[in-house]
């Protein structure tokens, strides 16, 4: 079966001297001595990963590990420096890195939307309007839009607050707009950046739920950052842990298995990486 996304060999360097840098990375240097040497911080480094159609894969690491500069490659929100992020779509494979600017267009408003840990709402647009943004770039017809937006509201809860702003709207419910805003495009790939960590442990518990929810009825494929292990083994299909910009342990698959052995398991395989 063809995955959904696909990493083969990534390098994401962040500043001027990419020459440099990548030559040292190639000698085995580490982070630390990229940085000293070249004042160019690797991001990613030989990321091979795999997220197959249909799960949830979750990026783990500790800040500054890698998570959430691969998650942007996906729709190159970040530059690859080197390697190639495949991504699935109406049955043809994309090389993220090289497609031309019509198809990342293309691929950004139908394959893959996004969710942010901060929201990104527009607050002098309604949550209406919020809602269907995307379509509204896409040049979808003011009908059909609404019809899309009334159906995506409904399936997180907000019909009633259609016409509100989101200075009206409290943490939690900035963040269903957030989710009813990737739902509408229909796009199959959803990247979500740690999205629930801003939120109080409650209503970060009840959105996981209504995450998992919303998943096993519309079955997207979702790439999740996180720096929470509970988090990650309560939403997570399989969970891929970085460290230094480099994949530790790539997907250890989750089930209903027992908590204490499998944090032993990706504690062992993390020191032994």
């Amino acid at each position: 079966m063809m995955a959904a996304v696909e990493f083969r060999n990534v390098d994401i360097v962040f500043g001027q001297a990419l020459a440099g840098a990548l030559a040292m990375l190639d000698r085995g240097a580490g982070r630390d001595e990229v940085i000293a040497a070249t004042q160019c911080v690797p991001g990613a480094i030989d990321v091979n990963l795999k997220v197959e159609r249909g799960e949830i894969c979750v990026l783990m690491g500790l800040s500054g590990s890698g998570k959430s500069t691969i998650l942007r490659a996906i729709n190159r929100l970040n530059t690859v420096a080197r390697g190639s992020v495949s991504v699935e779509f109406e049955g043809r494979r994309i090389d993220v890195t090289t497609c031309d600017a019509a198809t990342l267009r293309d691929l950004r408003m139908r394959a893959v939307a996004m969710v942010f840990q901060q929201f990104a709402l527009l607050p002098w647009r309604t949550v209406r309007e919020n809602v269907g943004f995307g379509l509204e770039i896409r040049g979808m017809p003011a009908t059909d839009r609404a019809r899309i937006v009334d159906e995506k509201l409904a399936l997180v809860g907000l019909s009633g607050w259609a016409d509100k702003f989101s200075h009206e709207l409290s943490g939690g419910m900035q963040q269903r707009v957030g989710l009813a805003r990737a739902f509408a495009t229909d796009a199959d790939i959803l990247l979500m950046d740690e999205p629930f960590s801003a939120l109080d442990p409650l209503i970060r518990d009840k959105l996981q739920d209504e995450l998992l929810e919303l998943q096993r009825r519309l079955k997207k494929t979702i790439v999740f950052v996180s720096h929470d292990l509970d988090e990650a083994l309560k939403l997570g299909n399989t969970i891929a842990i970085l460290e230094g910009g480099r994949v530790a342990v790539d997907r250890v698959a989750l089930g209903r298995v027992d908590r204490t052995l499998l944090v032993d398991r990706i504690t062992d395989d993390v020191q032994d990486a």
